[in-house]
Parts: C-alpha cells; structure tokens; sequence
C-alpha cells in the first residue's frame, strides 16, 4: 500500500474503533445506571441492544451508499451523526434521552463500520489480505472487548457522562482529519434506490431484534417475543423474494453462493453471541453478584483485551501464512478451555479466576475472528464486495443482540423464577448462560469441517 491510502485506512479505523467502542461501552455502567435511573436489568440491556440494534438495520443501507455516493463524503457525513449522537447522550438528563443519544450515535456508526471493510479489501492484494484486516480488527475485534475495561476506569474517577464526552474529543479530531486526508476511493455513480428492499430490510431487523431483546422479560408466546420475532421473519424472508427477483436489489444476495462466505459467515455469527453477551454478563457477575467495583469489573477484561490487541495483526498475518482452518480450530479449542472454566464460578470463585476464564476465551477469540472475515471477504468478487461486508456486518449486528438478549434473558428467567433469593438465582442464571456459550462454540469447532484454506502455504 502507498502512503495515501494507508494514512486513509488508518483515518477510518481510527473513527469506527470509536463507533464500535461505544457498543459495549455502558456495559460497565450498566450496574450503577440502573441505580440512577431505578431500571430493571432487561431495560438497561437497551444501551447495547438498543445501539446494536440501530447498527443492524443502517448496515445494509450502506451497500447502496457505497456504490451511490463518494466514500470521503459518506465517511465525513456518518462519522458527523456519530458524533451529534454522543454530544446528545453526554447531555441527557433523563433515561429515554440516553437512549435516543445512542440510537443516533447507532445510525453514524452503523455506515462508518462497512467503509472500513470495503476500504480494506481494496487496498490489500490478495497475499496481504490478512495482513490488513488483522489491522483493521484491532477496531472490529479489540474495540467491543476493551469497552468495559476503559469504561471501569472511567468509572472509577468520573461520571457516566464522561463515557461519551471522552469520545466526542476523539470523535472531532477525527473528522476534522478527514476533511484534510481522506481520499476518495470512486467516483459517485447513478444507481436507482431500492426502496422495497430498504423498507423491508429495516423493519424485518426491528422487529426480529425487538422481540430477541424482550426475552426473559415475559412469556415467550406474547407479541413483545413471540409474536414480534415471527413478524420479522416474514418480513425478511419477503425481502430475500423481492431481492432475487429485483433488477437494482437492496442487497445482492448472490454473495450465497460461494459456500465459504456461509460458513465463515454462519461461525461468525455464533461467536458474536458469545463475546457480546460476555461483555454483558461479566460487569453483573463481577459488581452485582461478587459486589466489586466497576473499576475491578473493568480489570478483569484488561488481560483479554490486551492480547486482542497484540494477537489481531499477528493473526491476520498467520491468515496469510497459513490459511483458515488450522488458526480457527486451534482457536475454537482454546476458547472452550476458558468459557469451560467461567462455567464452575460459584460465590467463593475467586476474581483472579473469572479474570484467567475470560483471558484464556479471548486469547481464543482472536485467534479466530480475523481469519474468519478474511475468509468470508476474500471467497466473493469485488464486484459485490460491499454487499458481502453489509451483510456480514448486519449478520453479526443481528447476531450480537440475539446474544445479548439471550444471557440477559437468562439470567431474567432465573430471577424470576426465584425472587426471594436473587443473588444465587442470578449466578444460577449467570452459570447457564457461560454453558450455552460453550456448547455454541463446540458446534463451531464442528463446522471448521467445511473450511478450506485455499492460501495456505
């Protein structure tokens, strides 16, 4: 890569480690805004869910972008709504303003991820391919996992509030960077908007994400669960007919035919699970459960978060060398190691414990994710490469709010079902989840069958 376009891509990594940062980065505060605002658990899962949410439904939006509208406008535009999102939270004196501030910040964020991607696989030849998007996953990968870490240090010293003051600064300086750096990577083109497709893609997502996200809170045969999911269902699979049959279609669902990007695509998203429903489930084990401090809560991922951040080059690099398969089993074997141990935590368990469990599943993790979007991203064309990075996106948004919805739904169940003593009914809750996590990732190991790492040296 030259200087331009590597200064480029450092720009927009820059910006969407911020953007996907904010998506777990209330996980930590969770505990005390609860407090503050007197909320249940299943509400104050909304700051994640709500967030991931807004992201869903505006990726698939950013395939049409991409191929509509110059990349430097697009990037500047989004990472503007991002950062009036975050002013809008930074301000908010009441619990739904905090939310509509994270939904707003969910609509930038939601476009500036994909850029990212497609600005990648562009610049990258195909024997560096790893080699850049394990760049990149230090703000895909590293970002959602360090959230809880830096947001217990602020925590520890400041409000809530700051969580988002901190990223305004950063989020300014990027932008103004972008104005003076940031390249155009295509002409803007004349491409008729498939209305239909955006339509129903948005409201499909809603109303799948909406009834996941209200698991735990009632029966799962209400319309709030069972009746929401169902509808959106439909919807998507209305979308998936008018698609195949559009002359300009929303998404080009042909990225389904090449049977790498479905399987890389398909363990992604149980993974996704998995790690954001940690990113949950870790701050009301460690604060509400063991009674530490947020701060502490924020240490116990530091170790995990610190080896994402070392491994992620490292692992895109080992793409690179050695192909998919081998780095992905290894890694899904590693990561069941340390899910396995989270799941024997009891109220004695020590804290140097659960810190170990959660080190050993990210060192897992980070073996896995790079190559495993590498994979999906490199098996299609690049002419349909921005339709292939918004769904792969979209699939993981999608899968992130089923996991947090799920855990979270879990430990509600579990409570419930046992009010009279919530503090061993919460880690009843807390020990199921960590064993739906590892089965999970055993089906994952299975899939690594069909994998084939057709680089590999």
């Amino acid at each position: 890569m030259n200087k331009k376009p590597k200064l480029s891509l450092a720009i927009v990594t820059i910006g969407s480690f911020f953007g996907i940062l904010s998506s777990t980065l209330m996980s930590t505060a969770l505990p005390s805004i609860m407090k503050t605002f007197s909320i249940t658990t299943s509400m104050g899962q909304w700051l994640t869910n709500g967030y991931i949410l807004v992201n869903a439904i505006m990726i698939p939006t950013s395939a049409f972008l991409l191929k509509k509208f110059s990349f430097k406008n697009l990037y500047i535009f989004f990472s503007t709504i991002f950062l009036l999102g975050t002013i809008f939270g930074a301000l908010s004196q009441q619990y739904i303003f905090l939310i509509t501030g994270r939904m707003i910040q969910a609509i930038g964020a939601g476009v500036m991820m994909p850029l990212v991607n497609v600005m990648a696989m562009n610049s990258a030849d195909r024997q560096n391919q790893g080699k850049i998007m394990g760049i990149i996953g230090l703000a895909f990968n590293f970002a959602p996992v360090v959230g809880p870490t830096l947001s217990g240090f602020v925590l520890s010293v400041l409000s809530w509030r700051y969580l988002f003051i901190l990223v305004i600064a950063f989020t300014a300086i990027n932008i103004v960077l972008s104005f003076i750096f940031l390249e155009n990577s295509h002409k803007e083109t004349k491409l008729k908007f498939n209305t239909t497709g955006l339509i129903l893609s948005s409201l499909g997502l809603l109303f799948l994400l909406y009834g996941l996200s209200n698991i735990g809170t009632t029966d799962l045969f209400t319309f709030s669960i069972g009746g929401s999911t169902v509808i959106g269902l439909i919807i998507l699979i209305l979308f998936v007919l008018t698609q195949k049959h559009s002359e300009s279609p929303f998404i080009n669902l042909k990225i389904f035919n090449y049977r790498q990007y479905n399987v890389a695509v398909v363990i992604n998203m149980i993974l996704m699970v998995t790690m954001y429903s940690n990113s949950i489930i870790i701050p009301i084990l460690v604060q509400n459960v063991m009674h530490y401090s947020a701060l502490q809560s924020g240490l116990v991922v530091l170790p995990g978060a610190t080896f994402t951040a070392i491994m992620s080059p490292i692992s895109g690099r080992l793409y690179d060398k050695f192909g998919v398969k081998r780095l992905v089993i290894s890694g899904l074997i590693v990561d069941c190691l340390g899910t396995g141990l989270q799941s024997f935590t009891t109220l004695s368990t020590s804290i140097l414990v659960v810190t170990l469990g959660q080190t050993i599943r990210q060192m897992g993790l980070c073996q896995v994710l790079i190559p495993i979007q590498t994979q999906a991203l490199s098996s299609i064309p690049h002419e349909v490469l921005p339709d292939g990075v918004a769904t792969y996106n979209t699939l993981r948004q999608v899968a992130a709010s089923f996991g947090t919805a799920l855990l979270v739904g879990i430990i509600s169940m579990f409570t419930r079902a046992n009010p009279n003593n919530y503090l061993i009914s919460e880690l009843v809750g807390i020990k199921v989840g960590f064993v739906v996590s590892l089965g999970m990732i055993i089906v994952c190991l299975i899939m690594t069958h069909w994998l084939v790492s057709k680089n590999a040296n």
